[in-house]
């Protein structure tokens, strides 16, 4: 008897560290992916125009698809690469942010300078033409997935460059946790905003009050504008984390300037409000991050599209016609 009861004890235990280890991975994991909102924000705000021109019942459908392509990248593709890095080549993180942070200012800046001279895109043209809408599914779908890429790839690095240091597997588990979590946000979050305007309709149609049948019409009017605020929140969003993680970058790599002047102006600012310098501090290095970014973006954006692109579609034809 005595004999199970320590059996017993042991199990409890055993259970009381696996309990602890589990809540230290969903602490660490809710803790890092704090650091994501902006990028989070941003692929919220992207997905829902891969959805454009398609039968409503094919939006969710269409999403599940993105969304498995999402936990594919994040979770088979990306957290054993970056879990290889970290531990062989930590030095290479930092470059690595940065380079993502780089690429975040140019999609911002390049919608900033389309909303201020906005001009017709052959590339955009062409992917509205509908035509085979199977066809036209599956090209949006691999399209999603690649922006996915891009953006889970920044998502995964910052994450894992924000959990304390431990073992191995409580790195994996950590982004692993983290990682599921923010797609399952992601895409939760825009099924419910393409969602959003059928919700509306059934309300109008069907619901059992006058205050529930005009939500459900203010609903569907306030669609096209809430769609229109996601994308200006979103480019804010990237402009701001962008420039953030470069001059954090550019202070890790040794080269503190930007990083102690805004941190001196934000401070300088703040000075004396009580009650609210904290808040002040945080909005001024938002802005300031945010306008380094823009400038950033704006010098990549004929670097991109003049240089890379054409480089990435002659590299692409050649792979193509190579098969």
């Amino acid at each position: 008897m005595s004999g199970l009861l320590a059996l017993l004890d042991d199990v409890a235990g055993i259970a009381k560290v696996a309990a602890a280890s589990v809540d230290d991975v969903a602490s660490q994991a809710a803790k890092a992916g704090s650091k994501v909102a902006g990028v989070v924000i941003d692929d919220a705000a992207v997905t829902p125009k891969y959805l454009t021109g398609f039968e409503a019942k094919r939006e969710l459908p269409i999403i599940w698809k993105i969304t498995k392509g999402s936990l594919f990248n994040k979770v088979v593709v990306l957290l054993p690469a970056l879990l290889l890095l970290n531990a062989f080549a930590p030095w290479f993180i930092t470059p690595l942010l940065m380079l993502g942070g780089a690429y975040l200012c140019f999609e911002g800046a390049e919608k900033v300078f389309h909303w201020l001279f906005p001009h017709q895109d052959a590339h955009v043209e062409k992917d509205m033409d509908i035509g085979d809408p199977v066809h036209l599914e599956e090209k949006r779908v691999k399209g999603a997935i690649k922006t996915d890429f891009i953006l889970s790839a920044e998502i995964m690095t910052i994450i894992l460059s924000n959990i304390e240091e431990g073992s191995f597997w409580f790195e994996a588990a950590t982004l692993a946790f983290a990682g599921i979590a923010v797609t399952i946000f992601v895409y939760g979050s825009v099924a419910l905003i393409v969602k959003m305007d059928d919700i509306g309709v059934w309300l109008a149609a069907n619901g059992l009050t006058g205050i529930t049948r005009s939500l459900g019409r203010g609903m569907v009017k306030g669609m096209p504008k809430l769609l229109k605020l996601l994308t200006i929140i979103g480019t804010a969003a990237m402009l701001w984390v962008g420039g953030s993680i470069v001059v954090h970058g550019l202070d890790v790599l040794g080269m503190p300037f930007l990083y102690d002047s805004i941190h001196n102006i934000a401070v300088a600012v703040a000075h004396g409000l009580e009650g609210a310098a904290g808040f002040v501090e945080w909005a001024v290095t938002a802005l300031l991050d945010g306008i380094i970014g823009i400038v950033l973006g704006a010098a990549l954006i004929p670097v991109v599209t003049r240089v890379l692109g054409p480089l990435m579609d002659a590299l692409s034809g050649q792979k193509s016609e190579s098969h």
